[in-house]
């Protein structure tokens, strides 16, 4: 059952006509960019890190946010607390299909003590930096997206085509009771998506980036078998001994991939990532181990992050073959294997040619914000794009934060204030360039796959 909460912001409410008139006819003043600042910190403060995140405090900011901008809200639990959040701003000409503004709301774990300020106390030091959990990833892009619209509302800017900002949960832990519900219900096809744009990183130098596609994570577990012996004795096919040589193996071929990346031949995002996670092996004691005893069984797992544009049944032949022979009494599980191609057998990415003119649309408001932005790339992780991808949506990953260290998932995450606050006007920009965009529907025929 999904539960349902709607609030509609501002409407029916009466204006005084005296009120109405001076404001049309006065230039509206500026925000205080430390109202702007103070907001920011607000949501930065709500601790929505996993396993616990606190969702309903998340949930219940927002809404008032929508209720202050004025915009419609409402909020659905595919799954019984876990809230996601879609508000929404009406266009001219509600046949469009609409753009769609996603962020999540949750954010990763914190060592406290690994940290110079409080992770959920949004901290400004003297620089201007800003530090908490989320500032990057990316409670950041939520609330960019919210003043955004803020600032086009109070500007008198319509719309031609709907505006739809979603926050939804559990990202870091995979989306599927967030973004993977959304993507599978009727409420997701009733909003008539266009476009999405969801989550990118932080760019080291002037150039904003976007990201087109992702690596898809495939957890690998590794387990070797062999009989057991006296810790003295020499033989051969131990259990570590056949592990340890899978070991050797798969670092090479990490390190032919990483050599790549060094070498500048081709992105992070490019590559087949692979990092252990895991070593085990060993008999259980009161004080430890069993030092005397060589174990029957040995085990490794690996964080394996494959891109689109690689072959995934090649991988998995050499995961069999190479990685956890049968011969040397190897066995292999993928606890988890993310799709690469969709269910055509393609690649899932989002086209950056003129097929797409949503690319070029992107390029032009980030431009027309007087920015830059890179060469279209892979995301070298996971995000919920992959779930409006597979639908055959456009997905685009951008966060605008240029000139900016990439600490997501790091200990003393921050952005800088001015940095933040030049997103918002990019996200300005994009959004008038997205949604005054009319196009040619016919080609939209994506749609049609919802």
């Amino acid at each position: 059952m999904v539960r349902i909460h709607v609030v509609i912001g501002g409407v029916g409410r009466l204006v005084p006509l005296l009120v109405l008139l001076s404001a049309l006819s006065s230039p509206l003043a500026a925000e205080d960019p430390s109202l702007i600042i103070s907001r920011f910190q607000e949501y930065l403060r709500i601790n929505t890190a996993q396993p616990k995140p606190n969702y309903r405090q998340a949930a219940d900011f927002i809404l008032a946010q929508a209720s202050s901008i004025p915009l419609e809200s409402k909020s659905f639990e595919f799954v019984d607390g876990k809230p996601v959040v879609i508000l929404k701003w009406p266009g001219t000409n509600p046949r469009l299909p609409s753009v769609m503004l996603y962020s999540h709301t949750d954010v990763v774990p914190v060592e406290q003590s690994k940290w110079d300020h409080p992770a959920f106390g949004a901290h400004v030091d003297q620089e201007g930096r800003i530090f908490a959990r989320g500032s990057q990833d990316m409670k950041c892009v939520g609330m960019q997206h919210l003043e955004a619209v803020r600032q086009l509302k109070r500007s008198g800017f319509e719309p031609v085509r709907t505006v739809y900002i979603v926050f939804s949960p559990d990202e870091e832990i995979g989306g599927h009771d967030g973004a993977g519900k959304l993507a599978e219900s009727e409420v997701l096809r009733e909003m008539n998506v266009g476009v999405v744009l969801d989550e990118g990183l932080a760019s080291p130098n002037e150039k904003y980036r976007a990201f087109y596609g992702e690596r898809s994570p495939w957890w690998l577990v590794i387990k070797a078998t062999g009989a057991p012996g006296h810790g003295a004795k020499l033989y051969d096919n131990a259990a570590p001994e056949n592990l340890f040589k899978s070991i050797e193996t798969i670092w090479r071929f990490r390190t032919s991939q990483f050599d790549m990346v060094k070498a500048g031949l081709k992105a992070e995002g490019e590559v087949i990532s692979v990092n252990m996670a895991f070593l085990k092996a060993g008999t259980p004691s009161p004080t430890g181990f069993v030092m005397n005893l060589q174990p029957s069984e040995a085990e490794a797992g690996f964080d394996v992050r494959v891109p689109p544009i690689a072959d995934p049944v090649s991988l998995e032949r050499r995961i069999a073959e190479e990685w956890a022979p049968i011969s040397r009494n190897m066995t292999f599980e993928l606890k988890q294997k993310i799709a690469v191609h969709d269910h055509h057998g393609k690649p899932i990415i989002t086209a950056t040619d003129s097929s797409n003119p949503w690319w070029a649309l992107l390029e032009e408001g980030v431009r027309k914000a007087n920015g830059l932005i890179g060469k279209p790339e892979i995301f070298p992780a996971s995000t919920d794009c992959r779930y409006f991808r597979l639908l055959g949506l456009p997905a685009i990953g951008f966060s605008p934060m240029a000139n900016t260290p990439i600490l997501l998932h790091d200990h003393n995450e921050h952005l800088d204030k001015a940095e933040y606050l030049k997103g918002i006007k990019v996200f300005e920009s994009i959004i008038k360039t997205y949604t005054s965009f009319v196009g040619d529907s016919s080609k939209e025929s994506f749609r049609d796959e919802l």
